[in-house]
């Protein structure tokens, strides 16, 4: 169940990644340190959230992109997916670890450079956790050992998840 997951949300986050830049896309705008956007996927509506740390901290010497990502695809009933792009290689036996305000803490799975929930009732909490709150803290391992700390602000992450929730007729 989990490799299964694992894929369809790979390939999920892999397209909307990309679909941050094609003209297709739709800017649904800024909200606090939350960018929402809709496009579409094989012809289907495909709507996502994003925010970059405020702060990276971690002895490193290179690091890619780094995001908080929350992704609906209505037409396959996936909503509210939650995952993380770390900007490096994730080491894939250690958890990676979310904390909501330095209470509520949550265990991701990684694998390449992207950390998601086990369960989509994971997602759920931890986008419940996210509504409420105002600092999300996400702790990674790189592959090499590198200890990393990105420091999220969850400043219009509301507003931001009530527009795609509009704009993808979630409800």
């Amino acid at each position: 169940m989990i490799q299964f997951r694992f894929a369809i949300r790979l390939f999920g986050l892999l397209g909307a990644v990309a679909l941050a830049m094609p003209a297709h896309a739709e800017d649904l705008g800024e909200f606090g340190d939350w960018s929402a956007v809709k496009g579409t996927e094989g012809g289907k509506p495909l709507c996502y959230i994003s925010a970059q740390p405020q702060k990276s901290e971690g002895n490193y010497k290179q690091r890619g992109q780094v995001y908080a990502i929350i992704t609906h695809r209505p037409a396959e009933k996936s909503i509210g997916v939650v995952s993380f792009q770390a900007g490096y290689a994730l080491k894939g036996d250690t958890p990676v670890t979310v904390t909501i305000d330095g209470k509520k803490t949550f265990s991701l799975f990684g694998q390449d450079e992207f950390a998601w929930t086990r369960e989509a009732d994971d997602d759920k909490a931890l986008g419940a956790a996210m509504r409420n709150g105002s600092i999300l803290v996400v702790n990674g391992t790189s592959a090499r050992g590198t200890l990393t700390t990105d420091t999220y602000s969850l400043s219009g992450f509301t507003a931001a998840i009530n527009a795609i929730n509009t704009a993808c007729g979630v409800k």
